[in-house]
C-alpha cells in the first residue's frame, strides 16, 4: 500500500490519481468529511479529478451524522481487502492524520457496547469535567473526543470498557504495517497560504454558501453542520445570519490556514513517532511524481 498525504491545498489528489492510472491502482480517501454525501465543494472532493480511477470512502453516509475513528479503520479494512482480493494496488489519499497514522500503525478498535449507566451518571457533568474524566485513561492527543459532550461520554465509555477488559489492550496496540510507504507532499508555507486563498473564493464562487443553504433545507441541523468545523462551521454562521459575508470570509480563510497548519504540526508528530514520510514536491511534474513514487515503493521491498 502506498499512502499519500500532505497539507490541505497541496494537491494530494491528482498526484494519488496521476499514480493510480500509471500502476492501476484504486484509491481510498483518507479525509474525515468526504464521508458525507452532500458536502461536495466544501470538502474538496472533486470527483471529476478521479476519472475512471475507483475511489472508496467517499459519499458513504448522511450529512449530519458523526462517524469515527473505529467505524472508519472497520470501513478501511472491507475496502483494502476488497482492492487486494481483486489484485489491485491500494493508494490511502487524505490529509486526516489521526486516520492516515491509525492505519500505518496498525490500529485495530473492538467495538465497545453502551453503558447505559454510566452515560446516566455522566449526563449531568461539564465538558471540563468530562475532560478531566477522560485524561485519567488516556492522553489526548488532539481534542476530537472532548468537542462535546457526548462524543466525550462515548470516549469515557470507550476507556472504561477497555480498562476494564485488559484483555482486549493487546487489541488496540500498535502494530505497524510492514507493507506501507508514506509520501508527503511537501509544499512551502507562502505558496499553501495562497493556494488555500485562490481556492477558497473560488469554492465560493461556484456555490458552496448554495450548498450548505441546500444541506440545511433538506433536514440537516445547522448545529450538526457546525461541527464539521471550517467551510461548514462559518457558511452556516453566515447563512444563519450570525456572521456577515466578509467576517465569514475573513475567519474562514483565517481557520483553514490555522487547520493547515496542525495538519503539518500532526505530520510532524507522526515522524517522532517513527513514521517515515518521503517527501515530494508538491509542483513535481507528475510523470516525475510517479517515477519518484516507484523508486521509493521498490527501494521499500
Amino acid at each position: 500500500m502506498i499512502i499519500i498525504t500532505g497539507p490541505t491545498a497541496s494537491g494530494k489528489t491528482g498526484k494519488a490519481v496521476a499514480l493510480a492510472r500509471a500502476i492501476g491502482g484504486e484509491i481510498i480517501s483518507a479525509d474525515s468529511r468526504q464521508l458525507y454525501r452532500g458536502m461536495d465543494l466544501g470538502t474538496g472532493k472533486d470527483l471529476d479529478e478521479y476519472g475512471e480511477v475507483p475511489y472508496h470512502m467517499i459519499d458513504i453516509c448522511e450529512a449530519g451524522y458523526k462517524y469515527n475513528l473505529y467505524e472508519y479503520l472497520r470501513d478501511f479494512q472491507t475496502c483494502y481487502d476488497d482492492i487486494v482480493g481483486r489484485g489491485k494496488p491500494v493508494i490511502l489519499c487524505g490529509g486526516t492524520g489521526l486516520y492516515v497514522e491509525s492505519v500505518v500503525k496498525g490500529i485495530q478498535l473492538p467495538p465497545v457496547p453502551e453503558n447505559c449507566e454510566l452515560r446516566e451518571e455522566l449526563s449531568s457533568k461539564s465538558l471540563d469535567e468530562l475532560t478531566e474524566i477522560l485524561k485519567r485513561y488516556k492522553t489526548l492527543r488532539n481534542n476530537s473526543d472532548i468537542d462535546t459532550c457526548k462524543r466525550a461520554i462515548r470516549a469515557i465509555e470507550i476507556a472504561m470498557y477497555y480498562h476494564d477488559n485488559p484483555h482486549l489492550k493487546a487489541q488496540t496496540e500498535p502494530h505497524p504495517l510492514t507493507d506501507a510507504v508514506v509520501i508527503g507532499i511537501d509544499i512551502d508555507r507562502d505558496t499553501r497560504r495562497r493556494r488555500i486563498t485562490e481556492r477558497l473564493k473560488t469554492r465560493l464562487d461556484a456555490g458552496m454558501v448554495d450548498e450548505v443553504r441546500r444541506l440545511i433545507e433538506g433536514g440537516v441541523k445547522p448545529e450538526d453542520l457546525i461541527y464539521y468545523g471550517l467551510e461548514y462551521k462559518y457558511l452556516t454562521l453566515y447563512v444563519i445570519g450570525k456572521l456577515n459575508y466578509d467576517e465569514m470570509f475573513t475567519q474562514l480563510e483565517t481557520a483553514i490556514h490555522q487547520f493547515a497548519k496542525r495538519q503539518m504540526t500532526w505530520f510532524r508528530g507522526m515522524e517522532r513517532r517513527g513514521t517515515h514520510i518521503h517527501w515530494l514536491p508538491y509542483d513535481m511534474p507528475n510523470e516525475e511524481f510517479i517515477f519518484n513514487a516507484q523508486c521509493i515503493m521498490h527501494n521499500a521491498q
